[in-house]
């Protein structure tokens, strides 16, 4: 596991951080990793759409779709 130093953070958003951790029962570390950590897993809108560009495109039958509409299948 890495260190991560962030230079320069203005105060107001130190105290900001280190009132929710204290809120939340965490440190200011624990509570900044799980932002990151959150942040990391969520994609970003280019990553899903560079997966979507890369997934096999959907072959479906208008017809199958409706019957299965109908049915109430979906």
């Amino acid at each position: 596991m890495s260190t991560l130093q962030i230079p320069d953070v203005p105060d107001a958003t130190e105290q900001t951080l280190k009132a929710r951790a204290e809120r939340e029962g965490k440190s200011l570390t624990a509570y900044v990793r799980d932002l990151l950590n959150e942040e990391a897993a969520s994609p970003t809108l280019d990553e899903v759409m560079d997966k979507i560009a890369t997934d096999e495109p959907i072959v479906y039958d208008p017809d199958f779709v409706r019957e299965t509409m109908r049915e109430g299948h979906w």
